[in-house]
């Protein structure tokens, strides 16, 4: 049995902060230590969201793997940049939905 419960940083679109939710209390009913994308209640600078960008990227760094929640298999552009960051650093990566194979 490991000392610590597994950690997953959950990836995605905000237009899915509902299904982030779902999978945020799913993985935590499991016994899971999940670190999720931070939200806003209003409209974001492009300076905030260049800083929640770069604070999600070391939410990955302390995840053991990473689950992406793409309803429909949307990925958007931040979305595709965390997967590729996941994998550059040797994070398993997996989706809720299955990815479009034009990806």
């Amino acid at each position: 049995m490991p000392d610590r419960p597994e950690i997953v940083c959950i990836c995605g679109s905000t237009r899915f902060a509902h299904q982030m939710r779902d999978a945020n209390r799913d993985l935590t009913f499991a016994g899971v230590i999940v670190v999720a994308p931070g939200e806003a209640d209003e409209l974001i600078t492009d300076e905030q969201k260049t800083a929640l960008d770069a604070l999600h990227l070391r939410k990955i760094d302390l995840a053991d793997r990473v689950l992406v929640v793409n309803p429909g298999g949307y990925i958007g552009e931040s979305t595709s940049r965390e997967i590729a960051y996941a994998h550059a650093t040797g994070k398993p990566v997996s989706f809720t939905d299955p990815v479009p194979s034009d990806r």
